[in-house]
């Protein structure tokens, strides 16, 4: 059995008898109380997130975990459904598992998904995806005295600030962590 004071981002635990994601945990020791571990659990049944607070010392139950590269099929209405590239199976996740990973999420991009118990809880996306620009802006003549960006529209819908000279169905690399422009593909 682990302690509080070992719970980390992404561990899957077992709480109230159900077993829950920890999607943030930071250890509190506030002036002369005892330490404690704040964390935020979401239930895996139920799907719904929690603020809970452990004694540093207290037991966990942590649940095994396992984890598969897939890759992003397309959206069904509002689901997403991702493939397994070796065995063709599919797995249909929710917008609230997939969240602001949907920004980054292109036909056939490789990705991790963490699957509990059979059931997928989280998305793992790569340090960084190629979009294509679908709208730019031509850049104002004379505008280019310093680092000048401006605002560009992806194929995905989001919008990232880019440097002048980027123009319509040109392909970048975007920093999926940081949601920023790293360089042309």
């Amino acid at each position: 059995m682990a302690t509080a004071n070992d719970l980390r981002r992404g561990m899957a635990i077992n709480y109230n008898g159900d077993v829950a994601v920890v999607l943030d945990s930071q250890h509190r020791t506030p002036g002369n109380l005892r330490a404690f571990v704040q964390a935020t659990l979401r239930s895996i049944r139920t799907g719904k997130s929690s603020d809970v607070r452990f004694s540093s010392t207290e037991k966990i139950e942590v649940v095994p975990m396992m984890t598969k590269k897939m890759e992003f099929s397309y959206k069904d209405g509002e689901d997403f459904v991702f493939s397994d590239p070796e065995t063709y199976e599919t797995v249909t996740l929710s917008p609230e598992i997939v969240g602001d990973a949907s920004n980054y999420l292109v036909e056939n991009g490789p990705l991790t998904v963490t699957f509990v118990e059979d059931k997928a809880v989280s998305i793992d996306l790569p340090s960084s995806v190629i979009l294509t620009v679908s709208d730019a802006p031509d850049g104002i003549r004379g505008d280019s005295a310093n680092n000048v960006q401006k605002p560009v529209v992806m194929e995905t819908g989001i919008t990232v600030q880019a440097p002048l000279f980027i123009k319509t169905g040109e392909k970048i690399k975007i920093d999926t962590r940081t949601g920023k422009y790293m360089e042309r593909a």
